[in-house]
């Protein structure tokens, strides 16, 4: 009787030091699973300033029948966002290049920005991803800047294709997502989400111009500040005025 109960005993204590040692190798396999999935995470990107000397804005396929289909955005801030962001970098000079893709598809550029472009040359392909095209390659190249600003019509496809591209080709790509629209909200955050993992910047339209801009004192604030059309900007300027005359 005694012995049965010490045999049963013993193989308890097995039974549960069995348990204990299943139960520290599970922690360590799942430790080193999560390892190199750590070592995959996206690494941090080094902030490295916008300059109108080491920048080149890229505008991609914002035609008339495409902005049909955005529903991420209003049109109309759409429009205000690209337009001013476009008027904006030109008073900083800095170099634009856009293109569009298969117009007899999707229609000519929208008149807005043919307005604000007066002497840009765009660039017509009929490629899904811009840089798939050799000219818009060797348009940005001819620029001999690293750090491109880019807008497309949609986030998904026409802005993150060519940004994630020219990051694999090692430029810094700039993705301006509040100057640029989706087809559904989803497909946006999900194009954003890509771009990231890809190490693209997301930005926005005021701050990469502002960012650009540098000094409020430079000779060129008020028509960088006057283009963007931010709530505030009226209010810089007026106050600007008035204590310059001081």
């Amino acid at each position: 009787m005694d012995r049965t109960l010490t045999i049963r005993q013993s193989i308890a204590a097995a039974a549960a030091a069995m348990a204990v040692s299943l139960a520290i190798s599970s922690t360590a396999q799942a430790a080193d699973a999560a390892a190199p999935s750590a070592s995959r995470a996206t690494p941090a990107v080094r902030y490295e300033r916008l300059t109108r000397d080491n920048a080149v804005l890229l505008i991609v396929d914002h035609q008339v029948g495409l902005y049909t289909g955005v529903r991420d955005i209003d049109t109309l801030q759409l429009k205000h966002n690209i337009v001013g962001l476009t008027k904006a970098v030109l008073a900083l000079k800095v170099p634009v290049i856009v293109t569009t893709t298969t117009e007899r598809m999707w229609g000519p550029l929208i008149p807005e920005l043919q307005e604000a472009l007066p002497g840009v040359q765009r660039i017509e392909r009929t490629t899904v991803n811009a840089w798939d095209d050799p000219r818009v390659v060797a348009a940005i190249k001819a620029t001999g800047r690293k750090k491109i600003i880019i807008t497309g019509i949609s986030t998904d496809v026409c802005l993150a294709f060519p940004a994630m591209s020219a990051v694999a080709e090692g430029y810094s790509a700039y993705a301006v997502v509040d100057a640029s629209g989706s087809f559904t909200k989803e497909q946006s955050e999900l194009g954003v989400l890509r771009m990231q993992q890809a190490g693209v910047v997301p930005v926005g339209y005021s701050n990469v111009a502002v960012e650009m801009l540098a000094d409020n004192a430079s000779p060129e604030a008020n028509a960088v500040y006057s283009a963007l059309g931010m709530p505030f900007a009226g209010l810089v300027y007026n106050l600007n005025t008035y204590f310059s005359k001081k």
